[in-house]
């Protein structure tokens, strides 16, 4: 009943809405699309080595690993919240893949998956139970997991080596139609948050919740279950995408994950994901991610620029994306949400 309520104010809204704001919400949500076919298109014509087979598969592969861990983030936004530990996360998640391998490749999996899966429970369970602030809350796990990481390598200075001919380094390392096994689960992945988001009460609360939390929780919905939920679910995505990387290097590399969870919070705001939260789309923060990557392509591809412009290219990018974003909130959501 509820789900059908939403739909239902939903189309109400859009039925009232004049011309301009419809545009505005559509330019809001497919925005990144047309932004990444653009950049696409130009680096084609202008670069002889950018539109092949093989820099495709590369671009692929490296947005595999940020898009699996923006993919946990896109829901933690949505909601209202934010999760800075996914980079800390990330670095541990490789690290316990390396050093479970050595009992298995189940255990080289869920290892990561249970400690950052508790990672990302206790997250929720503070913001949802305790009431605390979701930047803070993780921040504190950010600095927590980073140290858990050193402690466990020496301070890192230990590098744990996969067994190349384990099941879960050829996971890592293997390829389905020319494109790594990592793409192809993000790609389910993908698929599954487009269901679950559009398609499934629990998506439609998180929706709601993002909207206003006090409102869905006088509607009845769990808001704290499902806020614990989203937070546990972000933690085992980063500690997922953690475990495959290091399968792909075949090596639990510490150095990994720094300002990855910024990077991540960049795609989802670059793909129409309001920070404010209740608004957003799983396939916005896929176009998001290919675009951070393919700009750090274009950067390569030129050879004279250092890769830290990537980062100031990207930083610029999402400061003017959010100041887009926050005209169109006001000449869509706005008028949404009011009526």
């Amino acid at each position: 009943m509820t789900a059908t309520r939403e739909k239902a104010a939903v189309a109400v809204a859009d039925k009232g809405m004049t011309k301009r704001e419809w545009i505005a919400g559509l330019v809001q949500r497919r925005g990144s699309v047309v932004v990444l076919a653009l950049v696409v298109l130009v680096s084609s014509l202008s670069f002889d080595t950018f539109a092949t087979v093989d820099n495709a598969r590369n671009i692929a592969m490296q947005s595999s690993f940020l898009a699996i861990v923006a993919l946990g983030m896109t829901f933690v936004i949505i909601s209202g919240g934010i999760d800075l530990s996914v980079g800390s996360v990330y670095a541990l998640g490789g690290v316990l893949a390396a050093i479970g391998i050595q009992w298995g490749s189940v255990a080289g999996l869920l290892l990561p998956l249970v400690v950052c899966g508790g990672i990302g429970l206790l997250n929720g369970a503070l913001v949802a139970y305790g009431r605390l602030a979701p930047f803070i809350v993780t921040l504190a796990t950010l600095l927590g997991a980073r140290g858990l990481l050193l402690a466990i390598t020496d301070e890192g200075a230990n590098t744990r080596l996969m067994p190349r001919d384990a099941v879960l380094t050829q996971i890592g390392q293997g390829t389905l139609l020319g494109f790594g096994y990592p793409v192809w689960i993000a790609v389910v992945l993908f698929a599954v948050g487009v269901i679950v988001l559009q398609r499934t009460r629990a998506g439609h609360s998180v929706l709601a919740i993002g909207g206003s939390a006090e409102a869905a929780r006088l509607m009845g919905l769990p808001v704290a279950r499902r806020t614990v939920w989203l937070y546990t679910a972000s933690g085992l995505l980063a500690g997922l995408s953690g475990a495959l990387a290091a399968a792909y290097s075949a090596s639990g590399v510490t150095i990994v994950g720094v300002g990855f969870e910024l990077d991540a919070i960049a795609a989802v705001v670059i793909g129409g994901t309001l920070l404010t939260g209740g608004a957003g789309t799983v396939g916005g923060t896929l176009a998001g991610v290919l675009l951070l990557m393919v700009i750090q392509n274009v950067i390569n591809q030129i050879g004279t620029l250092s890769s830290h412009y990537q980062s100031v290219v990207s930083g610029a990018f999402l400061a003017i994306v959010v100041a887009i974003q926050a005209y169109l909130s006001r000449a869509h959501l706005g008028r949404e949400r009011s009526t």
